[in-house]
């Protein structure tokens, strides 16, 4: 299995260099030359064994530069109960008969991007010696909030690695800042952004491809690699989750092998339902993906019009993860559903750097055919909190609430009732006071500072709070750096000390 870039079909990488690269140096990400297939049979033995080994048959298809012995190593360290609280490391939650809940959010930080960011410091750290990188490799990452600590947890003290973090100064929650500013370990840091989270990752983009200060980090012996979702090493992981899903569904009995599933997915880069959209061109039976928004919805009206259009006014929401305006995965899934056109890829990005717009045109079908879009607002998302409480007795996050919300409206426009998965990113605890005040009121919260609200969403829940966010009180703020986005190449040479 080799990889290309969506801007230039001439790049031909192996897993382990696409993954050492992260971006490619056109400006463009990488992606598989196929998919490979996996059939009915495998997915029914997928059915009979553990996360660990289905991450390993399924990863073991892309990472084909890899040993067996490589790939279930990387498994065995990352998918564990010492990082998970649960052996099923992503489990399904049934809501109702017709609305299952994936689980994503039982890591180290208590959010979906653990399922990758366990995995990737391992397939990185093989990727760069397969590469015959010699140098330091230095991890940029921009986050709109839960990326961030699970990058930082994940290369916490990985030998040859120095990681840089990147978030909007104003645009995450108390929590996912305290988690990112108290961070241990002696390579990693952290940095604020004066603006929101498309300022701090169009920031990052630039650095990777600038070429006079790539050159000067070379000569100081750093090269830089990506833990964001535009690194392939990051992006892969995320396909197994959605196979294992489907395979619990069967092992419990709520579904047939075979029986088309639809999936829907809380999200603002693309990346998450990205993977699912692979697993489905992999063979995974799925006969709707839905893209769930919230007020930044600009996913929606480019998958209702065919039209991206990022010029538009910038909210800050109770589900921060989402709030972003540029879906730079967006561009892997155009160059799939556009028969692999680089030009066109392009051209688009070029008008969405100039014009902040581009029209897709005739691909708009075939989009529409493969995913449906709409979007919550903050007071449906703090309802459907409310009523998936009262209902379900079963408390979910700003995020996940976006999902069901979206979840239900599809089913209600469509009348289609397949049952659905539903992609559950982040633990209620980690937006606290939104989902606190969401099912008790603003009143309640009165007087209580967020380990105090932490403590009442625990008693209105009754679910254990995670040791990772109750530690959090009297951990030491390490980090109270901010840069304005122009002054992030600077940043980047302060923070490394060259």
């Amino acid at each position: 299995m080799n990889y290309t870039s969506t801007r230039d079909d001439s790049k031909n990488l192996t897993s382990s260099e696409a993954i050492s690269k992260g971006l490619s140096s056109d400006g463009g990400l990488f992606v598989p030359r196929e998919f490979p297939e996996i059939a009915l049979s495998d997915i029914s033995e997928l059915s009979k064994m553990g996360y660990r080994e289905r991450a390993a048959f399924i990863l073991g298809k892309y990472l084909t530069d890899f040993t067996e012995e490589e790939i279930k190593a990387c498994m065995s360290a990352a998918y564990n109960t010492e990082n998970f609280e649960t052996e099923k490391i992503a489990p399904v939650t049934k809501l109702d008969d017709n609305k299952f809940v994936l689980e994503l959010w039982h890591g180290p930080t208590c959010a979906f991007k653990d399922m990758a960011l366990q995995i990737l410091p391992h397939l990185l750290t093989k990727s760069a010696k397969k590469a015959g990188v010699k140098e330091d490799v230095a991890i940029l990452v921009a986050t709109s909030g839960d990326t961030g600590k699970a990058a930082l947890d994940g290369f916490c003290d990985v030998e040859g690695t120095k990681i840089i973090v990147f978030f909007p100064e104003n645009g995450v929650s108390r929590i996912q800042k305290l988690q990112m500013v108290t961070q241990e370990g002696k390579n990693v840091y952290v940095s604020a952004v004066n603006g929101n989270f498309d300022d701090a990752q169009n920031g990052v983009k630039k650095i990777f491809t600038d070429k006079e200060f790539n050159e000067f980090l070379k000569k100081n012996n750093i090269v830089l690699s990506s833990a964001n979702s535009i690194n392939w090493g990051r992006l892969v992981p995320q396909i197994v989750y959605y196979f294992s899903a489907y395979a619990d569904l069967i092992a419990g009995g709520n579904i047939e092998l075979g029986e088309e599933i639809n999936i829907v997915v809380p999200t603002g880069n693309f990346g998450n339902i990205l993977a699912s959209y692979y697993a489905k061109r992999m063979g995974l039976p799925v006969k709707k993906l839905i893209c769930a928004s919230n007020s930044n919805n600009v996913l929606t009206d480019f998958i209702n019009t065919g039209v991206y259009d990022r010029n538009r006014t910038f909210y800050t929401t109770i589900s921060p993860s989402m709030d972003i305006l540029i879906s730079s995965n967006l561009e892997r899934f155009i160059y799939d559903v556009s028969g692999k056109d680089n030009e066109k890829i392009i051209g688009y990005m070029k008008k969405l750097s100039s014009e902040g717009r581009y029209d897709v045109g005739d691909l708009k079908e075939k989009i529409s055919e493969i995913l449906f879009a709409d979007f919550c607002d903050e007071a449906e998302t703090k309802k459907t909190i409310a009523d998936t409480f009262q209902k379900y007795s079963y408390t979910v996050d700003t995020h996940t609430a976006v999902a069901i919300g979206v979840c239900n409206k599809y089913m209600e426009s469509t009348g289609d009732n397949t049952i659905t998965v539903i992609a559950s990113t982040a633990s209620p605890y980690k937006f606290s006071a939104s989902v606190a005040s969401a099912i008790k009121g603003d009143d309640a919260l009165s007087g209580l500072d967020e380990f105090g609200i932490i403590d009442l969403l625990s008693e209105i829940s009754n679910l254990p709070v995670p040791k990772a966010l109750s530690e959090l009180k009297n951990k030491e703020i390490r980090f109270k750096a901010v840069c304005e986005p122009d002054g992030m190449p600077k940043q980047v040479g302060d923070l490394l000390g060259i």
